[in-house]
């Protein structure tokens, strides 16, 4: 019994043996012939970008090059990278300023060649501008010193009887009702350069200032102006309380201390407004980023404050990352880049490369929700201007009769208007040496970067987003739009 107990055990024990033999036998030749097959590839995505170019020599005027494919090859070349977690503010558009000048030489058009032109301007298939400021009374690019109460010397209006926007009505207004039959959703910007003379204390539509005895008389010429252009079918989205109120030498101006300011809209602007029940926005300064200090005083009044929506700003004068100490100061409330000049005749390498990086970038990345051009369009002389005004504003557009010449503040707002919808919000994206650059990201989920090369030979970079990477060559100097 014994030995037959100990046969069986014997037996069982080979069995087990021969079985874990023949298992590690298996595995080991498994294992063989996994480290003899080779890796299979990772499958990427190729994904397309759009490519929108204008090179700094002006011989590519945003034209649209062969699309970009997203590469896996690594190189050594900068890089910039989008990220849409970091979202920013949101944008309400990009434009110009349409002068009275400027709408006096698009009536002189024929309507057959003005209305091609304004939907190359205006329409998604064209450059798609969004936005627009104008002036409330005349700028210094009228033909004509106005206001919308002129009276004879010593009398005076008050209650506004004598209101009117009869000096409209010929060239500016229908010019708008063709826009907006274009675009209805284009947003509209008023500045004043000057109140009724009546109502400064030197009676003239040069400089001087608005009389405290008039704070209410002005808010209701401003209520009125809003009111009278939505009657026309034309709405206001906001406006600026001064244009410049640091500059009182241009014709017309005003000079408007940020104490006054901040009384104006305390006492009178804010609180006629209100009663009124406008939805119009009351923006502060309209003036240069070396004077921030004026914003902020104007902020630190809580009885306007109350009533302002955001600060507007030109870059004549300080640096344009100052306005970002603005939003620190009162990120409840918004920022808007109003006015850029070019200067004729232009050097268009120079002028490309400048706005774009102070201003499509520059504005755009220090918080700004609109990046507007001075001047839409002028004639061959630089006219119309009032008696003193701008000699040497080149409009974006020169116009001769019905002859259009493109010029450079065109494709400087172009490559971002066509892409950029409005109600976009600006996105994260790196700034490596040498590449000035910006990111957005449309409503419709499209995102679009917006680069420079500043630098004076072609160049060669990356843009990198959510894994996918397009290798990117721009000619010295030149602007790139991509979307993707």
């Amino acid at each position: 019994m014994r030995n037959g107990k100990k046969g069986h055990i014997d037996t069982k024990d080979k069995i087990m043996r021969n079985g874990m033999l023949f298992l590690l036998v298996m595995l080991m030749l498994a294992g063989c012939n996994k480290k003899n097959e080779q890796p299979k590839p990772v499958e990427t995505k190729v994904v397309t970008a759009a490519f929108w170019l204008t090179s700094g020599d002006g011989k590519t005027l945003l034209n649209r090059e062969p699309d970009l494919k997203s590469s896996a090859v690594n190189n050594p070349n900068a890089v910039i990278e989008i990220d849409t977690t970091q979202v920013f503010q949101e944008m309400d558009g990009f434009g110009y300023t349409l002068t009275g000048g400027s709408a006096i030489l698009l009536s002189r058009m024929g309507s057959a060649e003005r209305q091609a032109l304004l939907q190359e301007l205006f329409s998604k298939e064209g450059i798609g501008v969004s936005y627009l400021r104008l002036s409330i009374g005349a700028s210094d690019l009228s033909d004509r010193v106005f206001t919308y109460n002129d009276l004879p010397a010593g009398m005076t209006d008050p209650e506004m009887k004598q209101f009117s926007l009869d000096p409209e009505r010929r060239e500016l207004i229908p010019v708008l009702k063709e826009i907006l039959a274009i675009h209805p959703g284009l947003k509209l910007l008023g500045s004043p350069w000057t109140p009724p003379v009546w109502m400064k204390d030197n009676k003239k539509s040069i400089g001087g200032s608005l009389l405290p005895q008039y704070y209410d008389a002005y808010a209701l010429y401003l209520v009125k102006y809003v009111q009278g252009m939505a009657a026309e079918g034309i709405r206001i989205d906001a406006i600026t309380v001064q244009n410049e109120p640091l500059h009182p030498g241009n014709n017309p101006s005003l000079l408007m201390p940020a104490a006054q300011q901040a009384d104006f809209i305390r006492q009178s602007l804010g609180p006629a407004f209100r009663k009124a029940g406008l939805q119009t926005k009351i923006i502060i300064y309209d003036h240069n980023a070396d004077r921030i200090d004026y914003p902020l005083e104007v902020l630190a009044d809580a009885g306007a404050r109350q009533y302002i929506d955001g600060t507007a700003f030109h870059l004549y004068g300080g640096s344009v990352h100052d306005i970002s100490r603005v939003h620190e100061a009162y990120p409840d409330k918004n920022l808007y880049f109003t006015e850029q000049w070019v200067g004729a005749p232009s050097n268009f390498g120079g002028d490309l490369a400048w706005h774009v990086r102070e201003l499509i970038v520059g504005a755009s990345r220090n918080w700004c929700r609109t990046v507007l051009e001075w001047n839409l369009a002028a004639d061959p002389n630089q006219d119309p201007h009032t008696e003193g005004g701008c000699t040497q504003c080149l409009g974006a557009l020169t116009l001769d009769g019905n002859k259009v010449t493109r010029n450079v503040a065109y494709y400087i707002i172009g490559h971002a208007s066509k892409f950029v919808q409005p109600g976009a919000v600006r996105i994260g994206s790196t700034l490596p040496e040498g590449w000035p650059n910006v990111a957005f990201r449309n409503p419709d989920g499209s995102k679009v970067a917006i680069v420079l090369n500043d630098a004076s030979a072609q160049r060669t970079f990356n843009l990198r987003h959510a894994g996918h990477k397009w290798v990117i060559t721009l000619p010295a100097g030149g602007v790139g739009t991509f979307i993707w």
